[in-house]
């Protein structure tokens, strides 16, 4: 977790995080606010919009042409087999898979029989993901992936010369934020660089001050240091490998 200023280190009570709530109420995030008595808010700061076949074609993208696919997040896996079906596509056995978490590869199951398949996956992170694909260089990999910043995976594969191919499969825009009518909250946490986008741009005149900002992800970090923001709390680190667990080392850290 990157260091923060001692005066910034205030005690916590209400978080912000930009992400839908939990539909399993035994998340750890409702274990915090109980066990530190703090009002955690869910909002999604963005919203997905899937790109039809009409504008996909427009891409000009031969799917069948790649020997590999690489899945980021469960929405990716939805939009690009619909878009396969719309398109009369049947993904070839010997396909490779790979999948940034086993969440995501178990998700895959909707659509393919797994045992059949060659599967490879990271524990948690996109940095995780890069230490299995240098094994397989040789593949020609297709990227199904939103408008929005795709961090450092795909700087990866350019950097290292990588035959592959982003495939735009739906969009990220920024939802709309009138509903929370001040910023009045302690932390404020991000996922990803688009949800960053979103605040500034429901929120123009945003000042940080006090409020602590938290990043999941490397891209998203990045994005709120070059946005001239200080960046509070950060995941995943050897310490805090989830949000919920940076996010507990913190306040437990702020409220003694």
């Amino acid at each position: 977790m990157a260091k923060s200023n001692s005066d910034r280190l205030t005690k916590v009570s209400k978080v912000l995080i930009s992400q839908p709530r939990p539909i399993d109420e035994k998340s750890h995030y409702f274990e915090i606010a109980e066990k530190y008595d703090i009002k955690l808010d869910f909002t999604p700061f963005v919203e997905i919009q899937p790109v039809d076949i009409k504008e996909f074609r427009k891409q000009k993208i031969d799917i069948l042409a790649h020997t590999a696919v690489i899945f980021t997040s469960r929405n990716a896996v939805d939009h690009f087999f619909k878009l396969c079906a719309e398109s009369k596509i049947e993904m070839p056995a010997q396909t490779k898979y790979f999948c940034v978490t086993e969440q995501t590869a178990n998700y895959l199951q909707k659509y393919i029989v797994l045992r059949k398949r060659k599967i490879f996956v990271g524990e948690k992170t996109a940095h995780d993901l890069i230490a299995i694909l240098k094994k397989h260089k040789g593949e020609k990999i297709i990227f199904p992936c939103s408008n929005g910043n795709r961090g450092e995976l795909v700087e990866f594969l350019q950097h290292n010369d990588y035959n592959y191919t982003e495939a735009i499969i739906y969009n990220t825009v920024p939802s709309d934020l009138s509903a929370i009518s001040k910023l009045n909250y302690d932390i404020i946490a991000f996922f990803s660089p688009s949800a960053l986008d979103s605040l500034l741009f429901n929120f123009p005149q945003f000042k940080q001050n006090k409020t602590r900002l938290a990043a999941f992800g490397a891209a998203t970090a990045k994005a709120i240091r070059d946005a001239g923001f200080i960046l509070d709390i950060e995941a995943p680190t050897p310490e805090a490998p989830s949000m919920t667990s940076a996010l507990e080392f913190y306040v437990k850290k702020a409220n003694k």
